[in-house]
């Protein structure tokens, strides 16, 4: 026999049911109808032989009425039974679906509380990182106005004036105090060494402020590795909740691409650029100065990977609107001329070159006076390029007049008593043309200058370095011990004050050389040494991004 399920086992039931209820109803219709002739045929006769049998078919169908009710019971409660199974069916899928929905449930907490300890560890990581990194930033930033290679031109020197003495500032891009230095033959700068770019024309949101000064920190550091992810990161986040076409994602592409470009992924940073100027001229117009920033920094890359005629048209573009919106005296104006007369000056236009330097010079001296540092750069960036045209005592007089401005800053008027270091230099080669011997101590505290102008460190070494190939050695040795002195001075006041230094540089290390040890090499190298060391002096020139104003 075929099992039945329980839906037909119930389905039958119920026909069942119904047939005994219809069976039932008859036999109470036929037992009433006997009983009614029964009690007529007892009162017709009595004993009688149908009285007997009526009786007995009475007593059949009433037990048959019996077992139909016991029938239907028994159907009725095999039906509340199936139903009841139903129900209990139902509770068991209803649990069991919580199970799995609970199951479910627990293997997603299991995740994320596996997330937040990968994120509370990174984050640990971060803050015992961060707390490391504060011990030496300090000392990081007093080496950095030392540092001799440190020949750019600071923004920041200049900008914190112009809020005061000019126009109200703009809201350019990022802020640094270094600014890139592209050497006219091409050579690259170290890396770490990175600039701000430009963002100005609309409120820099702090969290941007933040971030960029985050990854200078960590590229002076060479920690690409974290630098590049954090940019990468802020700009996917910048993308999905204001847009592609927004300044602020501008605003992070200059920093990646500025990170790229201290990594030398010249391509990455030059795609970057153009990207963050195509969204700068279509959300804030062509003629803004963050127009002009990009373009600025677009044409450093460029001079950087040695394409000096693509950058020029840049450099020029972004001097016209700044002349536009600035003032043509804006010192922003004056460092836009400094970059086109370097990409000039790698192109051989010299009589351009002069141009806007001079140009430049006097925007400086006039809106920020004769003793800001940008005017002593900008003399020795001038000087260089007399230098790449063999105009050595054009070059020569720049040097001294840096040199002697500086004295009259830290020592006052110039007088028989009271020399600049050149002239003390040249008074001991001289001494000691003559076989005499002279005085170390008379010049033992011009170091002090350097301090107060650290281009005028570079000076010392960029003039030393024209007395070298004059053949004046002892002069340049003045000058150049002047400058690692100073250096030395730096090193020393910064380990008194419990600091520990990240590095040594190769100037400072010569410095704790013998001094005959120095003396020999210096002589040694002199005439193959001095084409060298004149073509660093060039290198001193510096291609400037912008920075931004607080």
């Amino acid at each position: 026999m075929t099992a039945m399920t329980q839906d037909e086992i119930i389905t039958n039931t119920k026909t069942v049911i119904q047939g005994l209820e219809a069976l039932k109803n008859e036999n109470h219709t036929i037992l009433a109808g006997l009983m009614a002739s029964l009690d007529v045929v007892r009162e017709t006769s009595k004993g009688d032989a149908n009285t007997k049998l009526m009786e007995d078919k009475a007593g059949i169908i009433q037990k048959s009425i019996e077992s139909i009710e016991l029938g239907l019971g028994e159907a009725q409660v095999m039906t509340a039974l199936a139903g009841h199974l139903q129900t209990i069916e139902a509770e068991k899928q209803k649990l069991r679906a919580q199970v799995r929905r609970l199951c479910q449930e627990n293997a997603w907490l299991r995740d994320e509380l596996a997330n937040t300890q990968q994120k509370l560890q990174a984050s640990e990581q971060m803050v015992a990182q961060l707390e490391e990194e504060k011990k030496h930033l300090e000392f990081m930033n007093s080496l950095k106005k030392y540092d001799g290679q440190d020949s750019t031109v600071s923004e920041e020197s200049f900008s914190e004036k112009s809020k005061s003495e000019t126009e109200p500032p703009l809201d350019l891009g990022f802020p640094d105090d270094d600014d890139d230095v592209v050497h006219p033959e091409g050579i690259p700068t170290p890396p770490g060494q990175m600039a701000a770019a430009a963002n100005a024309g609309y409120e820099i949101p702090a969290r941007l402020r933040t971030l960029h000064n985050l990854v200078i920190q960590y590229a002076s550091q060479g920690r690409y590795e974290v630098a590049v992810p954090l940019c990468k990161q802020a700009l996917e986040d910048l993308e999905k909740t204001s847009g592609h076409d927004h300044p602020d994602v501008a605003t992070m592409l200059n920093i990646l691409a500025l990170v790229y470009r201290d990594q030398y992924k010249y391509r990455e940073a030059a795609n970057l650029l153009n990207d963050a100027l195509t969204i700068r001229e279509k959300t804030l117009g062509e003629n803004h100065p963050a127009v002009a920033a990009t373009l600025n920094n677009l044409a450093v890359l460029y001079g950087k990977r040695g394409r000096y005629k693509e950058a020029e048209p840049l450099c020029k573009r972004a001097l016209e609107i700044r002349e536009r919106v600035l003032g043509k005296s804006h010192p922003d104006v004056a460092k836009q001329l400094n970059n086109l007369a370097l990409l000039c000056q790698n192109q051989g236009k010299y009589d351009e070159v002069e141009k806007y330097y001079l140009r430049a010079l006097e925007i400086y001296e006039k809106v920020l006076g004769a003793d800001d540092p940008n005017v002593a750069k900008t003399k020795n960036n001038l000087a260089s390029a007399y230098l790449k045209q063999g105009k050595y005592k054009e070059a020569e007089l720049l040097y001294k007049q840096v040199l002697t401005r500086a004295h009259e800053r830290e020592f006052g008027s110039i007088d028989a008593q009271n020399k600049p270091i050149w002239q003390l230099a040249e008074e001991r080669e001289e001494i000691k043309s003559k076989n005499g011997v002279p005085n170390n101590a008379e010049y033992g505290g011009w170091h002090k200058a350097v301090d107060k102008c650290p281009t005028v460190a570079t000076t010392l070494k960029n003039l030393g370095a024209l007395y070298r190939r004059q053949g004046k050695n002892d002069a340049a040795e003045v000058l150049e011990e002047t400058a690692l002195r100073a250096r030395k001075e730096a090193f020393d006041a910064a380990v008194r004050q419990g600091k520990s230094p990240h590095y040594l540089t190769t100037d400072f290390i010569a410095a704790q050389q013998p001094r005959d040890k120095r003396r020999s090499f210096s002589k040694d190298s002199s005439r193959r040494g001095s084409r060298e060391s004149l073509e660093s002096m060039g290198d001193s020139i510096a291609l400037n991004d912008d920075t931004l104003r607080h």
